[in-house]
């Protein structure tokens, strides 16, 4: 009598079940509460800002992965990436390329034409004509370099893997390590949640470092100390969104400051001070889930945006101003 009692509420349960959802599937499932945390991401990106710059034709690199790009002292473009480096004139045309085995990460280009390419977990040097001058050892079996950048003396490397920047001699001796949590020299450490670490020097020779974790750009002395930040996070075009940004930045001959994003793909101009000046691109401009726009520009203030999404180098204009 038990088991068959058993039986009964069991087909019951069974045919309730199947009766809810045949209801769901013909007369569709309420709508749920609206989530108070949807930022409407589709929403922001339709920028309302009208861009200052327009696009050119893009460069069209023959490499099937790019990564990077940089400007040499002639102003010269190197795009690196999957297998090696392109070198561009302003016009597009292909100079030269240099193949190599491995993904080149990140780059920058000395005075004399020597290029300092990241890769992956090691730095290496190599001249214009496509000799290797010297490869350095790996830091650590973590590391994962995203960014280069050089003066006349020094070499820096951003390691989102270790969360740090070393600074090195030209020849490759490693003399510090930059950014590491300090509170006695008011130093917050860096917060690196993705594989997206910046840094660069600007024309005053200062260093600058992108702490994406804390949405802010850090200047830090010869010393290691920090002397300067900016950057707040918001959704709005005056800040930046998502988990970690900006994902990338360079900067104008003026020293005023390029960034890009992603997660809400733009790339934006900001003031020595950090005050939002204008858009350049925003992200109806870009593929949607498109990161990694890596920047540089060149002496006549050209921006140019590596498009991982498109394989592009994509080239954007300063619009005169009437």
């Amino acid at each position: 009598m038990k088991k068959t009692i058993l039986i009964v509420l069991s087909l019951i349960l069974l045919f309730a079940l199947i009766g809810w959802m045949l209801f769901d599937l013909f007369m569709g499932r309420p709508e749920l509460e609206k989530n108070p945390y949807d930022f409407g991401m589709k929403k922001l990106r339709e920028t309302q800002i009208i861009p200052a710059y327009s696009e050119a034709l893009p460069i069209k690199p023959a490499l099937k992965k790019i990564t990077s790009v940089a400007t040499g002292p002639e102003g010269k473009i190197f795009v690196a990436g999957d297998g090696g480096v392109e070198t561009f004139d302003f016009g597009g045309h292909l100079l030269n390329r240099i193949s190599f085995p491995g993904i080149a990460t990140c780059i920058a280009v000395m005075n004399n034409n020597i290029l300092v390419i990241g890769m992956e977990d090691h730095v290496e040097l190599w001249n214009s004509s496509g000799i290797q001058v010297s490869s350095w050892k790996a830091i650590d079996t973590s590391s994962v370099i995203t960014s280069v950048a050089v003066n006349k003396q020094f070499i820096y490397v951003a390691d989102a893997g270790e969360k740090i920047v070393y600074k090195y001699t030209l020849q490759g001796k490693m003399l510090a390590r930059i950014g590491e949590k300090d509170p006695s020299r008011n130093i917050p450490g860096f917060i690196i949640p993705s594989p997206f670490f910046d840094v660069a020097i600007s024309p005053a020779g200062d260093l600058w470092v992108a702490n994406t974790g804390r949405y802010k750009l850090e200047k830090y002395g010869n010393d290691g100390s920090l002397l300067a930040s900016w950057g707040e996070p918001s959704a709005s075009i005056e800040g930046f969104a998502g988990c970690c940004n900006p994902s990338n930045f360079t900067f104008l001959p003026d020293g005023l400051f390029v960034t890009s994003e992603k997660g809400i793909e733009r790339v934006k101009i900001y003031s020595q001070d950090g005050k939002f000046l204008a858009l350049v691109a925003g992200p109806e401009a870009f593929d949607e889930g498109t990161h990694g726009l890596d920047l540089a520009a060149t002496a006549n203030g050209w921006i140019l945006v590596i498009d991982p999404s498109r394989n592009q180098l994509r080239i954007f204009l300063p619009l005169e101003k009437k």
